[in-house]
């Protein structure tokens, strides 16, 4: 059998899925880089090369894909094509794609096709500033000293979210150490660091337009199941009209 293989190379993780020759997904892998996007590429496919002998079709995407591609000689794809692609194959009638990594988030408006074969019509990306990404919600979840899965978990037991500053890790600091000095639970603060991820994702990329319904999330911060909660309230959304693939970080 041939393997078709997707890869994507992005600020802090290597993706991989391994679909077979229908397109089923047959494997995905989500491994964190940390600083050596090359290294950790290059062990996980060779394990992917031992396991699936039939692995011919490979392509990579990401911040970090086009190194990858030209040390590998395969090509490279840009991440909205990428990205837009994925989250149409698995959501054909899908109006947004919201997607949020490590250090990038983007929001892409679609226009849907019929089985899947929709297109592109407006993106926008955020700045240099990791303000918004899921590194913003790794270093308050250091600086409360629960790991990220403990995070997501905390965050659903906040009935009161408190306003925090998420546009600026130094000010989200500041409201962090006022809001503790209160006595703030930290559920609560850490489900107002949610809210104020999602108000800052709303209103650095979105920019006041219309998001088409039915949205797609995908990114790592997809497991989060804070940022679900965060997003549905303030973007006005239900719960059928959000879209969370199987595996959101490898999309």
């Amino acid at each position: 059998m041939t393997y078709n293989i997707g890869i994507e190379v992005g600020s802090v993780s290597t993706d991989i899925v391994v679909l077979d020759s229908s397109g089923n997904e047959i494997e995905s892998r989500y491994v964190r880089t940390y600083g050596s996007p090359l290294k950790v590429t290059l062990e996980q496919l060779e394990e992917i090369f031992n396991t699936y002998d039939g692995a011919k079709n490979l392509g990579v995407t990401g911040n970090a894909g086009k190194r990858i591609a030209g040390e590998l000689g395969i090509p490279f794809v840009n991440e909205i094509v990428a990205q837009s692609r994925g989250a149409m194959h698995l959501f054909p009638e899908a109006g947004t794609v919201m997607e949020i990594g490590g250090e990038d988030s983007k929001l892409i408006r679609l226009e849907p096709g019929e089985n899947g074969d929709g297109k592109v019509v407006d993106f926008s990306l955020n700045s240099i500033c990791a303000a918004g990404t899921g590194s913003f919600l790794d270093q308050q979840a250091n600086r409360l000293k629960v790991s990220i899965e403990e995070f997501s978990e905390l965050a659903l037991k906040s009935e009161n979210p408190p306003r925090v500053a998420g546009r600026c890790s130094v000010f989200a600091k500041s409201d962090m150490i006022h809001l503790q000095q209160q006595g703030t639970p930290d559920y609560d603060i850490i489900a107002g660091l949610c809210f104020a991820m999602a108000r800052n994702f709303k209103g650095t990329l979105s920019k006041g337009k219309e998001l088409v319904r039915p949205v797609v999330f995908q990114g790592g911060v997809a497991h989060n199941s804070g940022m679900i909660r965060a997003f549905l309230e303030i973007l006005d959304l239900e719960e059928s009209e959000l879209f969370i693939p199987e595996n959101p970080g490898c999309t």
